[in-house]
């Protein structure tokens, strides 16, 4: 490992056996670099690291923090990995979603609350309503999928396909349904979705689920190299 690798896991050490624990302060950068045998240059440049990938946090005036190490905050770094993606590199992440998203939707169904019901409800309610207007359909498409996350229980899970479905690639199939004349079809497999929650049947919630995910992975095998006139394939997201 470089030295700023070391520097990183001598900290990320104190972290793991508890001296530091979430929410602790870390010491005066003096004291932290002497305990660690580490230079202040060197702490500093752990230090910008591990704030990058938001396991400590500087306040203004107050000193460096642990974060709270909660699962959305670290696996935030996920969601913007896939923002950068292209090509293949898509349908790959597009798989993974293939194979997660389904038992997620299942587990959803099984532990739903009333209330988190609704607002899948909702979300579904105003994407029926708002059939060509994509920005509108790629919002509640976005909040409609998270509301099932979050019914699961599983803050872990809820964050990685959180940052699994990336809304600029919604964005880009949204457009391409409306084109197409097809967003009513992708809406009707959302609603059978929201009936399998509804009733509480996970092996049914499970397999539309599947079906919805794999209809969009076909999509985008289908088009993801098309763009308009003009613009990169690549870019065109």
């Amino acid at each position: 490992m470089s030295l700023t690798e070391q520097a990183i896991e001598r900290i990320r050490q104190r972290i793991k056996d508890g001296t530091l624990p979430p929410g602790a302060r870390l010491p005066p950068e003096q004291d932290l670099a002497a305990e660690l045998g580490l230079s202040r240059n060197l702490l500093r440049e752990a230090v910008r690291s591990l704030v990058t990938t938001r396991v400590l946090e500087v306040r203004r005036g107050d000193g460096t923090y642990v974060t709270s190490l909660s699962p959305e905050l670290l696996l935030e770094g996920v969601g913007l990995a896939v923002e950068m993606m292209r090509g293949d590199d898509l349908l790959e992440i597009t798989e993974v979603r293939r194979l997660f998203e389904p038992v997620a939707t299942g587990l959803a169904a099984a532990r739903i609350t009333a209330g988190q019901l609704a607002d899948v409800e909702r979300h579904l309610n105003a994407m029926i309503a708002a059939q060509n207007d994509t920005e509108a359909l790629n919002h509640h498409d976005d909040a409609f999928h998270r509301a099932v996350f979050d019914a699961t229980g599983n803050k872990s899970l809820a964050a990685l396909l959180g940052g699994i479905a990336s809304r600029t690639l919604r964005a880009r199939v949204w457009r391409g349904l409306v084109e197409e004349n097809a967003a009513g079809r992708t809406i009707a497999e959302h609603a059978a979705i929201y009936r399998a929650l509804a009733a509480g049947d996970a092996a049914l919630a499970q397999a539309v689920a599947l079906v919805h995910v794999s209809t969009t992975e076909t999509w985008l095998r289908e088009n993801l190299g098309r763009s308009r006139p003009g613009t990169d394939p690549d870019s065109a997201r």
